[in-house]
Parts: C-alpha cells; sequence; structure tokens
C-alpha cells in the first residue's frame, strides 16, 4: 500500500501562485509516476501533470502547461505542483495519485486538497 497526503491548498486571487506538496509512504517503490489531477464540481476529473519517480520526465495537459510545474524531491518521497497566473476556471479539488507499475493505473490517491482561485 502505498499513503498521499496532500497540502498547500487554499484560497488565492486570479493570477496569483501555490504551490502543492504530496508526501507519500508506504511501498512507493512499486509506484513509478506520480499524477496531480484536479476536479472542478460538475466536471470529469483531469490529469493535470504528472511525473516519474526515476528520470522525471514530465507530462502536463494543454489547459495547464506554461502555468503548472510539476517536480518531486526523491529523498522526500513528495512531489510537489507549482501553480503560477492562476485562473478561477482552475478552481478545483486538486488530488495526488501513485501509479502502481504491476497494474499501469492510478490506484493509490490522496484526499485531495481545495485550490479556490477568485476573480
Amino acid at each position: 500500500q502505498v499513503q498521499l497526503v496532500e497540502s498547500g491548498g487554499g484560497l488565492v486571487q486570479a493570477g496569483g501562485s501555490l504551490r502543492l506538496s504530496c508526501a507519500a509512504s508506504g511501498r512507493t517503490f512499486s509506484t513509478d509516476f506520480m499524477g496531480w489531477f484536479r476536479q472542478a464540481p460538475g466536471k470529469e476529473r483531469e490529469l493535470c501533470a504528472s511525473i516519474n519517480w526515476s528520470g522525471g520526465a514530465a507530462y502536463y495537459a494543454d489547459s495547464v502547461k506554461g502555468r503548472f510545474t510539476v517536480s518531486r524531491d526523491n529523498a522526500k518521497n513528495t512531489v510537489y505542483l507549482q501553480m503560477n497566473s492562476l485562473k478561477s476556471e482552475d478552481t478545483a479539488v486538486y488530488y495526488c495519485a501513485a501509479r502502481e507499475v504491476a497494474s499501469g493505473e492510478y490506484d493509490y490517491w490522496g484526499p485531495g486538497t481545495q485550490v479556490t482561485v477568485s476573480s
């Protein structure tokens, strides 16, 4: 099992920045990618960004490309999401997830952290 806990959410004005953190514990060696997902009210959950533990290869959704940066600190088993130039449409609950190597699925999820961007 892998345990994930997000932190860093909050209320910010449009144009502002926030940094989310995701601390991972447990069998993290069984995972390869860490993803940041978000879900706004009435919308489907979407993958914003992901990064792998080993090589640092990163993926970004078009909606956040150029504004969000995902990074990891392997020594701390922590993944970050730096969010700049925030827009009202970025308002959502943000979830950290870990992809299990064996299944190829994001099997482990954190409880989520609310990000609210006021216009």
